[in-house]
């Protein structure tokens, strides 16, 4: 599916990035956007064969992929965590809604969402939109869509849908399941500003 760009925020990823573009360059265009890291993820990820755009400095998660959305020259983008977590087979799942022009944004809709702060702003987020996962990694978008949205909010958890569906985008969810790997599981505390931000966006619709 060489239609499809896969866009990978990567900040200080190295020893985990190369062998996620390993696991995708053979079937999909390979975006790694660098987000000011300090160690190897650069030159691994170029190494692996991804195409690699760098931010100057660390601007976060969300500067990132709104860079990857303005880089990507594909009409499908699908954007995958850097990590590892995702498995390289969910791509095509995710992306053919998009590729057979029936949804405008696809979800990877995770089993379980591990961190309560997260179910909280997804059961929020129900209230307006029927999705389960709203802040999953892996979601497939119209790159048209893609571009247009803002994200001026502290992650896309809840609000990247609830700005899609106010433009007008269809929504849908496919299952995945996530390999596991060691990252943080508690509370992210940065979701507390997220919360406010959800709250600004269920006003719109």
């Amino acid at each position: 599916m060489n239609d499809v760009t896969v866009v990978i925020p990567a900040y200080n990823e190295a020893g985990r990035v190369g062998q996620v573009v390993e696991e995708l360059i053979e079937d999909y265009d390979v975006l790694v956007v660098d987000d000011g890291s300090t160690d190897g993820t650069v030159a691994e990820a170029g190494d692996a064969g991804a195409r690699v755009v760098e931010q100057p400095t660390n601007r976060g998660y969300i500067a990132a992929l709104k860079r990857g959305f303005r880089e990507a020259d594909t009409e499908t983008v699908v954007t995958y965590d850097a990590d590892g977590e995702h498995r390289p087979a969910d791509v095509a799942r995710v992306a053919e809604p998009i590729d057979t022009h029936d949804l405008d944004l696809v979800l990877g809709a995770r089993s379980h969402v591990p961190r309560p702060s997260e179910r909280f702003l997804n059961a929020l987020t129900r209230l307006k939109v029927p999705v389960s996962d709203s802040g999953t990694g892996l979601r497939a978008l119209r790159r048209e869509l893609a571009v247009e949205l803002a994200l001026d909010t502290t992650c896309t958890c809840g609000t990247l849908v609830l700005e899609a569906t106010a433009k007008g985008a269809r929504i849908g969810e496919v299952p995945i399941e996530t390999r596991e790997i060691a990252k943080p599981r508690g509370i992210a505390w940065g979701h507390g500003r997220q919360l406010l931000h959800v709250l600004r966006h269920l006003r719109k619709i």
